[in-house]
């Protein structure tokens, strides 16, 4: 199942790609929009997560630290394969996971998130993220931010082109200026509302997941409380097409990324563990 949705994202994201490649350039645009598109799909699947990682300066961690006994304990409690362990010099505290599979999955925290979390919440994030492992969900995810930039770089094309004419003298040949502006609006929206999609369910499973093999979903509750108000108060230089791979929203305060989010509210989440914790 988790192959087949990101199949169809891709399906999805290429068709997009397409259009606002017509709307560029004609039939010649489409031809240049599948080609990029194949290559693009071709990299999201095997080498997002390098990309992710090396956006963000993601650093190993030493075998040594904190952080990587934890992960290494609950890697072993949900008999999942040691995940490759990254720390990210951000004041903003949060945390993801990528990887095109649990063979090949790697775990990503900020020193923010290590800052204001115990060890017992800590285990808590963890656990969430290593639930996207279990469920690979993580290939989902990071194909999505990769192809979601896809579609940005190619908006903003079609509002330069818009800018300088477009192709006004051969309208068979490409879109109007108006056309393309609309194009250079809409399309990156269209692609968040795919990663929306496909997004919000499987935070709440990731949660379940995470508050069982901490020991206490009150760990990851607690934690999340830290994280929205971590997030409220140290922004991050973050790319938006990337929201989604993150365990609570990096673009606090951003009302149109607000709108569009990737993820279900931080309250209904802690309300959620808090029942299950009551179980």
């Amino acid at each position: 199942m988790s192959n087949l949705k990101t199949f169809l994202l891709m399906g999805v994201i290429t068709f997009i790609l397409m259009f606002i490649g017509h709307l560029i350039g004609g039939t010649t645009g489409v031809y240049i929009a599948l080609i990029f598109a194949g290559f693009t799909n071709f990299i999201s699947y095997w080498y997002s997560d390098k990309i992710v990682l090396s956006m963000y300066n993601a650093k190993p961690v030493n075998e040594n630290s904190d952080v990587y006994r934890i992960v290494k304990n609950l890697t072993e409690r949900a008999s999942l394969p040691m995940p490759k362990v990254y720390i990210i010099n951000e004041s903003q505290p949060n945390a993801f996971a990528t990887g095109r599979n649990p063979n090949n999955a790697a775990v990503a925290v900020t020193t923010g998130l290590l800052n204001i979390l115990d060890d017992n919440e800590l285990a808590g994030v963890i656990g969430h993220e290593l639930g996207h492992v279990k469920h690979r969900d993580i290939l989902i995810g990071t194909v999505a931010a990769t192809l979601a930039a896809s579609i940005a770089f190619l908006s903003n094309m079609a509002k330069w082109a818009a800018i300088f004419g477009g192709n006004r003298d051969r309208d068979d040949e490409g879109g109007s200026p108006l056309a393309l502006i609309g194009v250079a609006i809409f399309a990156p929206i269209a692609a968040m509302l795919v990663q929306m999609c496909i997004s919000r369910t499987r935070e709440y499973k990731a949660d379940a997941f995470g508050g069982q093999i901490c020991g206490n979903p009150m760990y990851l509750a607690n934690a999340l409380r830290k994280l929205e108000q971590g997030v409220k108060y140290n922004s991050m230089d973050v790319n938006p097409a990337t929201e989604n791979m993150f365990i609570i929203s990096p673009l606090y305060g951003d009302k149109l990324a607000s709108l569009f989010s990737t993820h279900p509210s931080t309250k209904d989440r802690i309300a959620k563990l808090e029942a299950m914790a009551r179980r």
